[in-house]
């Protein structure tokens, strides 16, 4: 009888043993942060890539390879936010061509699983719709809007940025549209960079300068513009003449919070770019109201053919920037995805 009760006591031990080697593992895996990274992936001559593998792709942290945990080619919904410009400079053809196009990308080019808030900005940001998924809605509350006063859109991005974290879709993607200069923020462009670094929401900026010089249209346009041409690095595939904005001036003190600003007011692309590169998304600049249909028909296209990838971080938890570089293997591809993260503290 006392054998049998040291053989149970020994069993019940090795059952503790275990259970607890398993809780540790448990504890361990549990610890490793997660991380997402929506690629979009185009040839040389601007189109999608499609049909790659988890094989075809190579991901780095800070340097060294890590496995890929997850991989799916299939479309996501989207929570995608908009911040719209509706500062004086917009009334007339601009807003009206504003209206038009977000109206068809809201109705016919996303997702029928999709949700959306809207943004509107001018001398101030204003919320003008909170996640919906009635998309019709949000396109009616732009025809009540009248364009007037200055342009806050670093205010804009600066709240619209942390409410994505609340959407419910798995991918958040935020689309910015403006004309002009930003002239009554206080954000900075390096917060707002910074801001953007700590989420995983892809952001895309469609600058409108129709004051600008459109220069030879690129051969390889694939919506055949005559003014639409992308700003140098961001737009994939494309490599036509650029026509480079001047190094901003330093700014007085009195307008430290705004750097960035042109003194003619026109868009800023090298701004643009700072704010959506990091995310892996892209800065487009067009030259005419006409070409917003476009420009934004070309993001719905690309939000529906991205790939996702997830790996386990290697990184410390130390509330630092960690680099992220995807690879694929094969033909002259253009790779565009989140560039790193801030590792979220113990």
């Amino acid at each position: 009888m006392k054998q049998v009760i040291t053989a149970a006591a020994l069993v019940g031990l090795s059952v503790l043993a275990v259970g607890a080697q398993s809780q540790d593992k448990f504890s361990f895996r549990s610890g490793v942060e997660l991380i997402s990274v929506t690629v979009t992936v185009t040839d040389d001559a601007g189109r999608f890539v499609p049909s790659l593998k988890a094989s075809d792709f190579t991901l780095f942290e800070d340097g060294k390879e890590q496995p890929i945990a997850q991989f799916e080619t299939e479309r996501v919904p989207v929570s995608l936010g908009l911040a719209v410009d509706t500062s004086g400079s917009m009334i007339g053809e601009k807003w009206e061509a504003a209206e038009a196009a977000l109206g068809r990308f809201l109705g016919d080019l996303l997702g029928p699983q999709d949700e959306v808030f809207l943004y509107r900005f001018d001398s101030r940001p204003t919320l003008i719709r909170g996640w919906t998924s009635d998309r019709r809605s949000v396109a009616q509350a732009l025809g009540h809007v009248r364009p007037s006063g200055g342009t806050a859109m670093y205010d804009a991005i600066a709240q619209a940025v942390p409410l994505t974290d609340s959407g419910t879709r798995r991918k958040k993607a935020l689309v910015v549209i403006s004309d002009g200069n930003d002239t009554s923020s206080q954000t900075t462009v390096p917060e707002l960079r910074q801001l953007i670094q700590q989420r995983e929401v892809i952001v895309y900026a469609i600058g409108i300068d129709a004051g600008g010089d459109p220069g030879p249209q690129s051969s390889s346009s694939s919506q055949g513009s005559t003014s639409r041409r992308p700003v140098p690095s961001p737009f994939p595939g494309r490599t036509p003449p650029i026509v480079a904005a001047p190094p901003p001036p330093p700014p007085p003190p009195s307008t430290s919070s705004r750097r960035g600003s042109r003194p003619d007011g026109r868009v800023n692309a090298d701004v643009l770019r700072t704010i959506t590169d990091d995310s892996g998304g892209r800065t487009e600049l067009i030259y005419s109201p006409r070409d917003l249909d476009p420009a934004t028909a070309g993001i719905a296209a690309e939000l529906s053919r991205q790939y996702f990838l997830a790996y386990h971080s290697a990184a410390p938890r130390d509330s630092r920037w960690h680099s992220i570089d995807v690879r694929v293997k094969g033909g002259p591809y253009t790779v565009r995805a989140r560039k790193g993260f801030v590792s979220n503290p113990k």
